[in-house]
C-alpha cells in the first residue's frame, strides 16, 4: 500500500479566497525588498540579544541628543524600528503559513512519489502480459543512468 501523507482538496471558492488574499498582501507590501544572497551575508544581523542591544542604544540616543554627531540619524533610526516592529506583527505568521505550505506540497509530492515507484514496479510484475512493456521502459528512463562519453567524443579534433 502506498504511503498517504495528507489528503487535500481545495474549492474553487478556497483558491479564489487565497489569490485574493496574497493579492490583498501584494498591494499592501509594495515596501519590502528583495535582497541578493550577498547583500544578505555581508549585512549586520540582529538577533535577539541584538535586538535589545539596537533598542537600548536608540533611547539612550534619543534621551541624549547632546552625543549624537550629525552623521547619526536617529529619527531615521526611530522609523526603522517601528518598521521592523509592525513587520514582525505579521512575519511570524506568514513564516508560519509558508512553512505548513511548504510541508504540504513536501507531503503531497512525496505521497505521489510513493504511488508512482509502487504502480511502477507493479507494472513490471503485472503489466508484461498486458503489453505494458514498452511503455514501463519509457517510464524506466527516468531511472538510466547516463552513459560515459568515449575519450573520442570529449576530445575536440584538431585539424
Amino acid at each position: 500500500m502506498s504511503q498517504n501523507l495528507i489528503s487535500l482538496a481545495l474549492t474553487a471558492e478556497q483558491l479564489t479566497a487565497i489569490e485574493g488574499a496574497l493579492a490583498t498582501l501584494e498591494e499592501n507590501l509594495t515596501g519590502l525588498i528583495a535582497l541578493q544572497p550577498a547583500q544578505r551575508r555581508a549585512l549586520a544581523k540582529m538577533g535577539d540579544k541584538s535586538e535589545v542591544f539596537c533598542r537600548q542604544t536608540l533611547k539612550l540616543l534619543q534621551q541624549n541628543p547632546q552625543v549624537v554627531p550629525p552623521s547619526l540619524n536617529v529619527t531615521e533610526a526611530v522609523a526603522d524600528l517601528v518598521a521592523y516592529d509592525q513587520v514582525g506583527t505579521f512575519l511570524m505568521r506568514l513564516t508560519r503559513l509558508s512553512e505548513r505550505a511548504e510541508d504540504t506540497s513536501t507531503a503531497l509530492g512525496s505521497d505521489l512519489m510513493s504511488f508512482a515507484l509502487e504502480g511502477y514496479g507493479i507494472l513490471g510484475v503485472s503489466g508484461k502480459n498486458q503489453g505494458l512493456g514498452d511503455l514501463r521502459r519509457e517510464l524506466g528512463a527516468r531511472f538510466s543512468r547516463s552513459t560515459n562519453r568515449t575519450a573520442s567524443e570529449s576530445t575536440p579534433v584538431t585539424a
